[in-house]
């Protein structure tokens, strides 16, 4: 591919970066934050003193919550969390706990949310044909696809042509050639947008195709805000016709709405054809920009019927602060499914604000059912409880599970917070691998040679339990042992950890991890 051309950038030098959004109106929002959040601790420091002579001293109402924590719904992890910060200091630490778990923030986003999952619910409905034959080639699979629908418009498809990308760049040229062809719409929902070659070419063809009268959609979340696109952004792609809108844009208000984020990864070309996976819309995505090393990341393009469900995903994102969505037209448009395309696809969803935690549920699922291997790759491990016994015990039945991370990390913490798990794992026999020449960003899970999911859900808390997140499940279609390939290349460039490398960890690198265990759910 010919990377000359930069495409279209609308930024001028200068205008993006951490410097730029501190002299800017991010700026000023952020200095609104500080004195907002200072403001709050005074108060809280002020009821520390005052309350517990009202409630009977500090004993009996550390005593109360600690009670009422304990007999919450919350993840065991996060209790022990709030648990240490409600004896470390009890008035203070429950009034930060009862303002964290309000809806003050996101009561409206929680009722949008929920109203549309719910309209949205039968809008695409199952194939009878499909779920039956499903189900006798896998009632294990079937029961887990059966669960799925539990939390959304998540229907089992066949006729659907996959293609595994192994790295950013492969994705970036099949999008480009894809782009090139949409005649009626292109709906574009990324974490992560950034000014350089890639959304430079992206953006190009964008601009073209809205004068050529296609529905073009660009969303993205709000912290691209902090250092990588300017407050007024949207409007400078309206002028090139081109819809956009921002998740959860930096206010200056302070509220638990920030703690959930759109982490999707999600462009649909005139509905018949959807990529998914981990690489967003930024040059170290193809490698075009070097931060951590080489960057490893996946992604999946869908041709066929499965494409309408990251339709649907889209307008429900895009549909939240709309008193009426809008989903229906955007069906209309042909599939064309792919005939000889072998296997199903299931594309799924995953809502913070929910009870179901979805993406955390299929990968256990994964490793419950697993008879042979499980084979993972990850850019964070910070566990809880539950996926930690599902790695375990996997590896504790006989099953081959081998993880992949980063020989490269981009933030310390959750590097040094992952290590804290090693042992634990080991133990087990679950194998550990870090790639040596630099950063994997991919999230995969692929087993037993006929099931596996490529997403955006990373093992991690934000991923299993704050983000907005969608994935694609596979079963029996082609790319499989593609995958399966690119993990076993993946794994010779790979440095294998044991017990040995475990003892040997920096001092530093163990007392951060030990330090920050405790407040890893917040991480």
């Amino acid at each position: 591919m010919d990377y000359k051309s930069m495409g279209l950038n609308l930024l001028k030098k200068g205008q993006k970066g951490i410097i730029h959004a501190i002299f800017s109106r991010f700026g000023l929002i952020l200095l609104l934050l500080l004195a907002q959040i200072f403001l709050l601790f005074s108060i809280f420091q002020w009821f520390e003193e005052f309350l517990p002579h009202i409630l009977g001293g500090t004993v009996l109402f550390t005593f109360v919550m600690v009670i009422r924590l304990l007999n919450s719904r919350m993840n065991p992890t996060a209790k022990i969390t709030w648990l240490i910060a409600i004896m470390l200091l009890p008035v203070f630490g429950v009034l930060l706990f009862l303002y964290t778990q309000s809806d003050i923030g996101h009561r409206a986003l929680k009722k949008r949310t929920h109203d549309i999952i719910s309209e949205t619910r039968e809008l695409i409905p199952q194939s009878e044909g499909v779920m039956e034959r499903f189900s006798d080639e896998n009632g294990g699979a079937a029961s887990l696809a059966r669960y799925m629908a539990r939390s959304g418009c998540h229907p089992v498809y066949d006729r659907t042509a996959v293609t595994y990308f192994p790295l950013g760049e492969n994705k970036f040229e099949e999008m480009l050639v894809c782009l090139e062809a949409a005649r009626h719409f292109i709906f574009v929902e990324y974490f992560i947008v950034d000014e350089g070659l890639m959304w430079g070419r992206i953006l190009e063809i964008l601009a073209k195709k809205a004068a050529e009268g296609v529905d073009v959609r660009v969303m993205y979340d709000g912290t691209c805000e902090f250092a990588l696109l300017p407050h007024d952004y949207p409007k400078r792609l309206k002028a090139l016709g081109i819809k956009c809108k921002v998740f959860a844009p930096v206010s200056p208000f302070v509220s638990t709405h920030y703690n959930y984020r759109d982490h999707r990864k999600i462009l649909v070309i005139d509905g018949h054809t959807a990529f998914n996976g981990g690489v967003n819309l930024a040059d170290e995505y193809i490698n075009q920009r070097v931060k951590y090393g080489h960057w490893k990341d996946t992604a999946v393009m869908l041709k066929g019927e499965a494409v309408k469900s990251f339709t649907l995903m889209f307008l429900q994102m895009w549909g939240i602060d709309e008193r009426k969505g809008e989903s229906t037209h955007f069906f209309s448009f042909p599939t064309y499914p792919a005939e000889e395309a072998k296997g199903y696809v299931i594309p799924y969803g995953d809502c913070p604000l929910d009870d179901d935690k979805l993406g955390e549920r299929v990968y256990m699922d994964i490793l419950n059912r697993a008879l042979k291997y499980v084979h993972i790759m990850s850019p964070y491990l910070i566990l809880d409880g539950e996926m930690e016994t599902a790695l375990k015990f996997a590896a504790e039945r006989g099953v081959e599970v081998a993880l992949i991370l980063p020989g490269i990390p981009d933030k310390s913490v959750p590097y040094a917070l992952a290590k804290t798990h090693y042992a634990s794992l080991l133990e087990s026999g679950v194998k550990i691998y870090e790639y040596t020449p630099g950063f994997v960003h991919a999230k995969v899970f692929v087993s037993d040679a006929r099931e596996a999911v490529v997403g955006t859900i990373n093992l991690d808390y934000r991923s299993l339990y704050h983000h907005f997140e969608c994935a694609t499940y596979l079963y029996d279609t082609d790319c499989i042992p593609e995958i399966e390939a690119d993990f076993q290349a993946t794994l010779e460039k790979c440095r294998q950890v044991t017990m040995e490398t475990v003892h040997r960890e920096k001092w530093h690198v163990k007392l951060t991890g030990r330090l920050m265990k405790a407040v890893a759910p917040l991480l």
